[in-house]
């Protein structure tokens, strides 16, 4: 079974920026996605970005495009997550997840939490207005 370990989490300022980190482990998948998930309290998780193991190929939910980036090191087996001009409305706990499906799969409102193959444990983002 796939391990994901995020960090990189913290405490920002509004317009701040961090980058978090997901490396993986024991993904046995030819292909696969990474995607970034977003859980606010009181709220339901929320897919933020994913990469195509395949081609790279990235993808962003609207209210992050053209503030975060998703890339990947493949010789770390990592993911990151740039995340720049913060906002208060992005403070949640981040999660990483893979699948060896698409991202389509993966960032698809009618794929369940349990539907993804494995998921991280998490990290903390706060955000101060």
């Amino acid at each position: 079974e796939a391990q994901l370990v995020e960090s990189g989490g913290g405490l920002v300022q509004a317009g701040g920026s961090l980058r978090l980190s997901c490396t993986f482990s024991g993904v046995t998948f030819a292909d696969y996605a990474i995607g970034w998930f977003r859980q606010a309290p009181g709220n339901k998780r929320e897919g933020v970005s994913c990469i195509d193991s395949s081609d790279g190929s990235d993808y962003y939910t609207d209210s992050v495009k053209g503030r975060f980036t998703i890339s990947r090191d493949r010789t770390e087996n990592t993911v990151y997550l740039q995340m720049n001009d913060l906002k208060p409305e992005d403070m949640a706990d981040y999660y990483c997840a893979v699948d060896h499906r698409t991202c389509w799969f993966v960032l698809s409102r009618f794929t369940r939490e349990s539907d993804i193959a494995s998921w991280g444990q998490g990290t903390q983002v706060t955000v101060s207005s």
